[in-house]
């Protein structure tokens, strides 16, 4: 079997559920052979020990990207459980994970060719959540964003996020409904009923839970950020790009927002537009939106202004493992410095 590669991240919690930071990371994964395609797969591992009366997530869920094709597809995994994605083909990808219907960090995998190793090649996950006394992130969610509800219902959505942890999808709908039915008001919960539903491939559903969501709280970054993932996976980037407007809007100080909203526009052929958007994810610390930039660059024939993004992404993620291809890039149309 490869090598298991760990990644260890911090990011910012309180008690509550969906009061998580938002956290990027780049790496790239090794690629593998499985029937037909490449396989990924992982332990997902999170401590909460150091926040404080965190108690232990009740939903996780591992999100695969594709570089201009979205969503590829989602597993919802227990605590020290593995994912799987099977049959993918070369590309550019992006590794997600949610904690509590919060994405709380994100990778970049970079699948170049096909390994002889029958079993895959191993991503493990190692997460840490970090006391919501410690400084806040960029993107943190407002504790104005966490609903006040009756200990019936938040007995219900406990129940709820749990049947979700362990893929009783029907039950978790069914508990998530009985909350709405009764307090139409309740954003978040609104919310996981969506996630819940985009799980099940029940596209209509979801898209209808996030805007009940959003009519009760319009400026609920979470929904609106969901919402557009589902819209880009449906390649319906208009709409995408309208929610993930609001999102930039209702929070600026998002960099998942900003880095999503300048993918999206270049998955809509407006790159131009989402220079400015890329630029601010960078300020708030996605580094992988130096790669975007410098592929925005680099097919408007502006190879100087490409390298320059290699190059600034490579000073901040040394240990990139298709560094060299990087490196043979800017040798040809910029400058390496020592």
């Amino acid at each position: 079997m490869s090598t298991a590669t760990s990644t260890r991240l911090r990011v910012a919690s309180g008690a509550a559920c969906l009061a998580l930071g938002l956290l990027a990371l780049v790496l790239a994964a090794s690629p593998v052979r499985a029937q037909g395609g490449q396989t990924l797969f992982g332990e997902v591992r999170i401590d909460s020990a150091a926040a404080n009366n965190a108690g232990p997530p009740s939903s996780i869920v591992v999100i695969l990207y594709r570089d201009g094709d979205g969503e590829v597809g989602r597993q919802s995994v227990a605590n020290r459980s593995r994912y799987r994605f099977i049959n993918l083909h070369k590309g550019d990808y992006e590794l997600a994970v949610e904690v509590d219907n919060m994405e709380i960090a994100r990778m970049r995998l970079v699948i170049r060719e096909l390994s002889s190793s029958p079993y895959g090649f191993q991503q493990d996950l190692i997460l840490a959540l970090k006391s919501k006394t410690a400084p806040a992130k960029t993107g943190v969610v407002s504790a104005a964003d966490v609903y006040s509800r009756s200990g019936e219902h938040q007995s219900l959505l406990r129940k709820a996020q749990e049947a979700a942890e362990q893929k009783r999808y029907g039950e978790a709908i069914s508990l998530l409904q009985r909350i709405v039915e009764k307090d139409k008001l309740d954003f978040p919960a609104w919310t996981l009923l969506g996630i819940v539903h985009a799980v099940k491939n029940n596209f209509a559903e979801a898209e209808n839970a996030y805007l009940s969501a959003l009519k009760a709280k319009p400026t609920f970054v979470i929904a609106l950020i969901n919402l557009a993932k589902l819209y880009s996976a449906q390649k319906n980037y208009e709409a995408a790009i309208g929610s993930l407007s609001s999102a930039v809007q209702a929070q600026p100080q998002s960099a998942e927002a900003n880095f999503l909203l300048g993918e999206v526009l270049i998955q809509n052929r407006q790159a131009t537009k989402a220079i400015p958007y890329l630029n601010e994810a960078v300020k708030l610390g996605r580094s992988e939106a130096h790669l975007h930039l410098g592929w925005v660059f680099n097919a408007a024939g502006m190879k100087d202004k490409a390298a320059a993004e290699y190059e600034e992404f490579l000073k901040k993620k040394p240990d990139y493992s298709d560094r060299k291809r990087l490196e043979d890039y800017i040798r040809s149309y910029g400058q390496i410095k020592p």
